[in-house]
């Protein structure tokens, strides 16, 4: 039952039938159900300490991103390097380090829009520094268990088989040299193997004028005085009204009941060809000026990643009430390194897909907390991060490694404390921290975890494992490990890391206990794996974040990743049975 539950539950993820954490939760539910497993077993994921922990470390990173400003720090370290390699070596170092001890999702989150804008402003290919940014935050979360969610939960995975839960540095015998090998590979590499491809911001800016365009609503026309609706400017085939200029101000988004006045300017966006057919129409006219869509204060230019799991994919623009969910308007989809064509409304969206939205300023505010996006960010500069709780945020985060690391305080209990910190100063407000917490990624780990425990519970586990020794045969240790480290890497690429994890750690103890080596290597080998998402763009969020705003292509992933993850496998290989073994 739980092997046939399981089947469907992969299936449903690969094809992203549905959102990750409803068919985690939904599989172990019908498990529930059928009496397979107990309750108190499928849903023990809401209570581990490696749930509350991810959740109290997004109110760390929220305090990080409001106060310390990473991302204007880092953009005046890269400075004006002189090639490619020299920008990789500032950029990845750095990254890495932090993110063996923070969030490295919410890290590139701040780090990803720095590096495009640094790329346009020097002239160089943002594509080279963006897939590599995400690859250097994945490998330096894999050096310390708080560097990742993955870490966690198979800290929580191996506590429930009756051990100890990972210290601060477990992973470090593993995660340090893949880290090193990985980044060291990723600088040369990069420049040679990644494309040049201009991000969606680009390619609205420079061809701005290639699809936009705008007509005057002239005073003796039959238009004056009627709706965008009544008069016939809703339901274009091939194009929108996306602002109104009137009197000196803007009226943007624009509704389908926005009336219309005399020499009203409209900016409409679509196929040119079908945008100056309406010039003819009675009551418009060309425009004296064809001034860029990209100009004017009256409105705030946006860019949004729709992230993996989020209710807009498979949803085109229409059937998502975009712009009354959201109060925004869409202007241009970018999908694998190129715009969409056509009427945009009629695209069902891809996660990945990166949207120019046109918005007020309060856009950002409005929607970051709607699980939709993986990243928000305006195409203008904004304001300095807050400054006043810098050094509280600097210290509490100090303290957490450093109470971790000496073993003072219990891993979790070092986290709660910087969390404590951060409240009592009021760094960060309650309100601040419950909307930082991401709860869709906090079902799903707790989802995973049940599965895991049903891997387990069930006996699942023990025959997987013997499928292993068998194949293994005499070679024992290193095929067995081989085995499970591609079983993992490819779960990871098909579903997600946390699941990926949490349905081979089971297997891995079992696996283990047969041929005698030590669980807790194996288990840090499946946390490596279950991390090392390189080859798509979708299997670990830090790649589905950069995949919209650098314009990549889902190929550019196997350019890169290919030799990174062959790294990883020989590494592992390599240190486990000299470590553990």
């Amino acid at each position: 039952m739980t092997l046939v539950v399981l089947g469907i539950v992969l299936v449903v993820l690969a094809r992203e039938l549905l959102p990750p954490a409803v068919s985690l939760l939904g599989g172990l539910t019908i498990l529930v159900l059928a009496r397979t497993i107990e309750p108190e077993v499928a849903f023990a994921g809401f209570s581990s300490e490696a749930t509350i922990a991810v959740g109290a470390l997004f109110v760390v990173a929220r305090a990080i991103r409001d106060h310390v400003g990473i991302d204007a720090a880092m953009a005046r370290f890269l400075g004006s390097s002189s090639s490619d390699r020299v920008v990789l070596v500032k950029l990845l170092l750095p990254t890495a380090a932090m993110s063996s001890v923070l969030a490295n999702t919410p890290m590139v989150a701040a780090l990803a829009p720095m590096v495009r804008t640094w790329a346009e402003r020097h002239g160089r290919a943002a594509s080279h520094f963006l897939i590599p940014l995400s690859f250097a935050a994945i490998l330096g979360g894999l050096v310390t268990t708080i560097g990742t969610s993955t870490n966690l939960v198979v800290s929580g995975l191996i506590e429930s088989a009756g051990q100890e839960p990972f210290d601060f540095f477990e992973v470090l015998p593993l995660g340090l040299p893949v880290a090193i090998v990985g980044v060291a590979l990723t600088i040369p590499l990069a420049p040679r193997l990644l494309p040049d491809r201009r991000s969606p911001h680009e390619q609205v800016a420079s061809a701005d004028r290639d699809y936009s365009f705008r007509l005057r609503v002239l005073p003796d026309g039959p238009l004056v005085g009627r709706s965008i609706e009544d008069a016939g400017l809703r339901n274009l085939e091939d194009a929108f009204v996306v602002r109104i200029d009137r009197d000196g101000r803007e009226i943007a988004p624009v509704t389908p009941i926005t009336g219309l006045m005399a020499d009203d300017v409209l900016t409409l966006v679509g196929s040119v060809d079908h945008v100056r057919d309406l010039a003819d129409r009675p009551g418009l006219a060309i425009a004296e000026s064809q001034a860029g869509l990209l100009e004017g204060a009256g409105h705030t230019l946006w860019e949004a990643v729709i992230r993996t799991g989020s209710s807009l994919v498979g949803r085109t623009l229409k059937e998502a009430s975009f712009r009354g969910r959201y109060g925004g308007a869409v202007l241009a989809i970018h999908r694998a390194g190129h715009r969409l064509e056509g009427k945009l409304g009629a695209h069902p969206l891809h996660a990945g897909d990166a949207l120019l939205v046109m918005a007020d300023q309060d856009y950002e505010d409005r929607v970051r907390w709607s699980g939709d996006f993986s990243i928000i960010v305006p195409l203008t500069d904004g304001e300095a991060p807050r400054t006043h709780g810098r050094l509280v945020t600097a210290a509490s985060v100090l303290g957490l490694v450093a109470v971790a690391a000496t073993g003072l305080l219990p891993l979790l209990h070092s986290i709660l404390a910087a969390v404590v910190v951060l409240l009592l100063t009021r760094t960060i407000t309650v309100e601040q921290a419950r909307r930082a917490i991401d709860l869709d990624i906090l079902l799903i780990i707790a989802g995973a975890i049940g599965l895991g425990a049903a891997v387990a519970e069930t006996g699942l586990a023990t025959e997987l494992a013997t499928i292993v020794t068998a194949l293994a045969g005499d070679s024992g240790l290193v095929v067995a490990l081989l085995l499970i480290v591609l079983a993992t890497m490819a779960l990871t690429e098909l579903v997600t890391n946390v699941a990926a994890a949490a349905l081979m750690v089971p297997v891995a103890v079992d696996v283990a206990a047969t041929i005698g080596a030590d669980s807790r290597g194996l288990a840090v080998a499946v946390a490596i794996a279950a991390s090392s998402s390189f080859l798509t763009p979708v299997g670990y969020q830090t790649n589905t974040i950069v995949y919209g705003l650098g314009g990549y292509r889902f190929g550019d992933w196997w350019r890169l990743g290919a030799p990174i993850t062959l790294a990883v496998i020989v590494v592992t290989l390599v240190v486990v049975p000299a470590v553990w073994g």
